[in-house]
């Protein structure tokens, strides 16, 4: 049986036009929100050690950084981490940006807390996130964090899905996106076209949809505990027509901060 060519769908996907739109597109008072967030929730202080799996272009590892955190940030597009140290060594950020896919997450780091935000925890197919998941659990160190971003969790999507959707526009890119919804496989599958003058870019992304339950279920079969789901940055509890899912956990062992 041959292998889905969709499975592996952000290996190449995020070339230069994907990600400078992105970049844009995210203010930074909603990088801060979700740090500061972060920092509530968990307790982190300057010092605490931060895993950002998948980083992409490095707006929460170097947020992390600028708050005195030592951050190891994982990300496959060399693109993304190129822009990632760059910006680093503009502001002098001692940030350890690494080139690599959170398939096979590095083994040499620990974390007092780990997160995978941006919704790319829906990027891998089921046995891969399992493996995402059971990997991080080795990596948290007892009494640390879990933090998951995922605004494709069933809840969130299905209430709001809208199959084709208006053209986007953020620093000088256009995106343009048609929605198809695979029911047999419950995934999200968006065809994307990019462009910039002359320049277009298309690429097909992937979310695969769990339920809040489902979610929790991986998390807790990885050996997490304690799973809170809040619905914003704000602290408000998750519910069906929240427009994101972020989700803690913790680590068995150590002291509750």
């Amino acid at each position: 049986m041959s292998q889905d060519p969709l499975s592996a769908w952000y290996a190449d996907f995020f070339t230069e036009l994907p990600n400078a739109f992105w970049r844009a597109a995210v203010p930074p008072e909603s990088t801060s929100a979700e740090v500061d967030f972060i920092i509530r929730v968990t307790g982190l202080r300057p010092g605490s050690r931060v895993l950002d799996v998948p980083c992409g272009s490095g707006r929460h590892t170097l947020e992390f950084a600028r708050r005195g955190c030592r951050v190891t940030g994982l990300d496959m597009s060399a693109e993304a981490v190129e822009h990632a140290r760059r910006a680093a060594a503009d502001e002098r950020l001692d940030v350890d940006l690494r080139l690599g896919d959170m398939r096979a997450l590095p083994t040499d780091v620990r974390a007092d807390v780990a997160m995978c935000m941006g919704n790319s925890f829906g990027y891998l197919e089921h046995t891969g996130t399992e493996k995402l998941l059971d990997g991080l659990a080795g990596l948290v160190v007892p009494g640390g964090t879990l933090i998951l971003d995922y605004g494709f969790v069933a809840e969130s999507l299905l209430p709001h899905l809208t199959l084709e959707e208006n053209p986007m526009h953020f620093g000088g890119v256009e995106a343009i996106s048609v929605n198809e919804y695979d029911t047999a496989n419950s995934r999200l599958l968006t065809a994307f076209t990019f462009r910039r003058g002359a320049e277009e870019h298309r690429g097909t992304s992937v979310q695969h949809v769990y339920t809040a339950a489902e979610v929790i279920r991986l998390v807790t079969s990885a050996g997490f505990a304690d799973v809170e789901l809040y619905g914003d940055t704000n602290g408000t509890p998750f519910h069906l027509g929240s427009h994101r899912l972020l989700l803690t956990a913790r680590c068995p062992g150590g002291s509750r901060r």
